[in-house]
């Protein structure tokens, strides 16, 4: 009876060890804080719009910890003359030339802006490539790198590649992958799913978002809640 509850002992220590080993692997050195700086993002930016046309911009809010805020949000053109645009972000075409068109945000005495520059040709057309690209890099101690890009395959799915540069470690228990507008919490995140594979070239397809709704991609040690890499989505 003591020998079996000595050896029950044992493996329950050796439990907590190992439990104790994974979670501060993941953490690493530091604690990080859950507040970004907040900011306005236009949804579905073009390239151009055609001469006598109307196309109505989008855009977001999101406060400082990543959240999208239901929020009033001001449209200017810059050049009214070329493009004019309403407050709730109606553009219309009027003569040939460009405008820089401005989605901004009042909040707490502060104001938050995204800006670019739109263009009046024949048609309307898209951002060219619909393609954001960025890099994976590991912000624990454990080897998680590779280049991706995440493009618009159709009107509501998307697709993100990862290169065959990628490896990442197979010693995390739960290692899942995450977008998100806050680097440091998941909170908030669409969750992609479970890491299913550990190197080379491979890909998800994602349904029902844009490709100009999350800012980072994240890998976290589920179980703990730890992130463990991140890659910024850049133009």
């Amino acid at each position: 009876m003591k020998n079996a509850l000595f050896t029950q002992l044992i493996q329950s220590f050796l439990i907590f060890i190992a439990a104790a080993f994974f979670f501060g692997s993941c953490i690493g050195d530091d604690i990080i804080e859950d507040t970004v700086e907040p900011e306005v993002r236009i949804s579905n930016i073009i390239d151009s719009i055609g001469i006598g046309t109307v196309y109505q911009f989008e855009a977001s809010y999101f406060n400082n910890i990543g959240r999208s805020e239901n929020i009033e949000i001001s449209w200017q053109s810059s050049s009214p003359e070329i493009i004019s645009i309403t407050n709730n972000g109606l553009a219309s075409a009027l003569t040939s030339g460009s405008s820089m068109i401005t989605a901004e945000v009042a909040v707490s005495e502060n104001n938050y802006s995204d800006s670019f520059i739109l263009f009046v040709g024949e048609e309307t057309s898209s951002a060219t490539g619909g393609v954001r690209k960025g890099e994976i890099k590991t912000t624990s101690s454990y080897n998680l790198k590779g280049d991706f890009e995440l493009a618009a395959i159709s009107n509501s799915m998307l697709r993100l590649s990862i290169a065959d540069n990628y490896t990442a470690t197979r010693a995390l228990p739960g290692l899942y992958i995450y977008l998100s507008n806050n680097p440091n919490s998941i909170s908030e995140a669409f969750e992609i799913g479970r890491v299913e594979v550990f190197e080379g070239a491979h890909f998800y397809d994602i349904d029902g978002i844009g490709l100009n709704d999350f800012s980072h991609i994240l890998y976290y040690c589920k179980p703990f809640n730890v992130k463990v890499g991140e890659g910024v989505i850049g133009d």
